[in-house]
């Protein structure tokens, strides 16, 4: 991963203020996970397509991010047992460019993933009734939740040339909880957004090219795995052994 400044600086660069036409806060996620080797020839393979996100010429940011759900873990049980309409709640530091926001997701039966934020001074472990009253808001009830995991990565942000896409590609990613703690460095997690999903993305084919698939599996809920084995999952059980095979090789 050592090469990685070098190619991505290859990249032309694109400002957070040119990135206002690809906000996608409505949006279709596909995401796709492999092997960090992989990277440096994708990478390579993707600049005659994107422009690179740079703040004050930083091209790979640090995010840090808490997760919040109840304490049945309807969030997680919700995307395991596959329900079309679902939630997640976080803060989410975007340490570059000095922001701090509360992220209320929620996607829907149309495959759309919706982001609504609030803007904050800093994250929190404990929420203000300010916090809760935003989260009623969006979501359309009352939920009591608390903190349960952080999930901090770095984050290389490409934009399409010509296309409505947006392409966030996270790499050294560590989760903690207050008993546990670990990473997926051997993996990187990849996520084409878009208007309306389209397979004429640049990403998609050359991943297709390279043996990447796509994999429906948040880093939320590949975390709470991580961090919680007897936590429900028969349902993600291939997708945790794709997962650990990843780690291994």
């Amino acid at each position: 991963m050592s090469s990685l400044p070098a190619i991505i600086s290859d990249f032309t660069p694109i400002s957070l203020d040119e990135m206002d036409d690809v906000k996608l806060m409505s949006r279709t996620d596909t995401k796709f996970a492999f092997q960090a080797n992989k990277l440096p020839f994708l990478l390579k393979k993707l600049i005659p397509f994107y422009r690179v996100l740079s703040i004050d010429g930083k091209l790979i940011h640090d995010y840090k991010s808490l997760y919040y759900d109840t304490d049945d873990r309807k969030f997680y049980i919700d995307h395991h047992n596959q329900r079309v309409n679902r939630n997640k709640i976080r803060f989410r530091e975007y340490v570059g460019s000095g922001l701090t926001f509360l992220e209320v997701k929620l996607k829907n039966n149309k495959k759309r993933t919706i982001k609504k934020r609030m803007k904050v001074d800093a994250i929190t472990k404990e929420l203000s009734e300010e916090h809760k009253k935003y989260i009623k808001k969006i979501i359309g009830k009352k939920l009591a939740v608390n903190a349960k995991q952080w999930i901090n990565f770095s984050r290389i942000t490409l934009v399409h040339k010509t296309q409505k896409e947006r392409l966030t590609i996270d790499i050294n990613l560590t989760f903690e909880n207050e008993k546990l703690s670990g990473d997926l460095k051997q993996i990187i997690i990849a996520e084409v957004k878009q208007e309306k999903m389209s397979r004429s993305s640049d990403f998609m084919k050359i991943a297709k090219e390279m043996s990447i698939l796509p994999i429906r599996l948040s880093k939320y809920c590949m975390t709470t795995l991580q961090l919680n084995p007897d936590v429900k999952q028969n349902r993600f059980k291939e997708k945790l052994l794709f997962i650990n095979k990843l780690k291994q090789a």
